[in-house]
């Protein structure tokens, strides 16, 4: 399982009786939703934990989450540093990994990444209005700013390149897939299954009308699923074309990549 750290809502605290305002970041419902449908879609078991911000401490089945997860996908936002609550999941994530080694993908959406390594911009902001919360207990703001500084340094994804969300989207999932050392073949198990069932049609109805045209069909089928098979199984041994140079002049060379 991966834990996918999700844009947080904004959250703004009065003095004396603390009250929250939630502001949507536009992005929770666009860039991070599209990210987890694309894991998903790989079969990679994700985890988002939508009630991060109903009480003061994480919750435990956030904590036991992190604590299973092989690999932690950190979206960072403009606003992600005002939520206390990211800031705890950081750390809490770093504290896991020490014993656990776990995989850290940092993602940089609309966001300069040396202003999450160094808290500057909207981050210097959201860690004047910490240290005014917290000037009691400021450990804990410096433990919330090594934390992301130590994240932030991992290699992740600048989402400033050029290129659309959807590729880069895309682009993230196969590097979290490959990152789990992991081969997805379910477009292939999903053709097979459709050319195995259309075979096994095509074999009761030519039963009754047994033509040589009908006959060729159902062979054409058949090799069809063949070569699929062939092709999932190089892609599960991560067979390349350069380990099959010696197949280059055969007909079925082309068809398998």
């Amino acid at each position: 399982m991966i834990r996918i750290g999700k844009f947080h809502k904004r959250v703004l605290y009065e003095e004396k009786e603390r009250k929250t305002f939630r502001y949507p970041d536009s992005s929770r419902k666009t860039f991070t939703s599209h990210l987890n449908s694309a894991l998903r879609r790989l079969d990679i078991k994700t985890y988002i934990d939508d009630n991060l911000e109903r009480g003061d401490e994480i919750s435990q089945a956030l904590l036991k989450a992190i604590d299973e997860a092989k690999l932690f996908v950190i979206v960072f936002s403009k606003n992600y540093a005002t939520s206390k609550w990211c800031l705890d999941e950081v750390v809490k994530i770093l504290e896991c990994r020490k014993n656990k080694r776990q995989i850290i993908l940092p993602v940089f959406y609309e966001v300069d990444p040396f202003h999450v390594r160094h808290q500057l911009g909207s981050y210097a902001e959201a860690f004047v209005k910490h240290e005014q919360r917290f000037e009691s207990t400021m450990n804990i703001v410096q433990k919330w700013r090594d934390a992301l500084g130590e994240e932030a340094n991992h290699s992740g994804w600048d989402c400033s390149i050029n290129r659309t969300e959807a590729e880069l989207v895309e682009e993230i999932a196969m590097d979290v897939l490959q990152k789990l050392n992991r081969v997805y073949v379910g477009d292939l198990d999903h053709q097979i299954t459709k050319l195995e069932q259309l075979a096994q049609l095509q074999l009761q109805y030519y039963k009754s009308i047994d033509t040589y045209e009908n006959q060729i069909s159902h062979e054409a089928t058949v090799q069809c699923i063949t070569e699929l098979k062939m092709k999932r199984s190089i892609r599960m041994l991560r067979l390349t074309r350069e380990m099959l140079s010696y197949m280059e002049d055969s007909e079925a060379y082309e068809k398998l990549f």
